[in-house]
């Protein structure tokens, strides 16, 4: 009977040390990931804070990977402002700051889209070609 306790004391333990090893931004919001700055999330900022407070070394493993993959910030903080005044000039510009690529205005079909971040622009101009 001892050695059955043992065992799932064992066990228990394991798994939540396990659970920690994982960053709480990562787990709870993984469509997060990839972002670079913003406003950081309480609710995953206190959920980390917590395994730093029973388990120190993965509460700090877990704060390190959610700001790696930037799954630690409110979705939203890196967008573009709206610019009223924009001219195609401009707009160039602004993207060729972001992607690297100029766009040619004086095409027959222009398709103008929102779009959440310079990575989906990118990755739609470059599946454009």
């Amino acid at each position: 009977m001892k050695i059955l306790q043992r065992k799932s004391l064992a066990l228990l333990l394991a798994g939540a040390l396990t659970t920690q090893l994982a960053a709480c931004g990562t787990v709870f919001y993984p469509e997060r990931k990839g972002q670079v700055s913003g406003r950081i999330d309480p609710v995953v900022a206190i959920a980390n804070g917590v395994g730093l407070l029973f388990f120190v070394v993965p509460g700090v493993i877990a704060f390190a990977v959610d700001f790696a993959t930037g799954a630690i910030y409110l979705p939203g903080g890196g967008r573009a402002e709206l610019q009223p005044n924009a001219t195609p000039d401009s707009l160039n510009d602004s993207l060729y700051a972001s992607t690297g690529q100029r766009i040619d205005w004086q095409q027959d079909r222009v398709l103008v889209e929102a779009l959440g971040s310079a990575d989906e622009a990118r990755q739609r101009l470059i599946a454009s070609r």
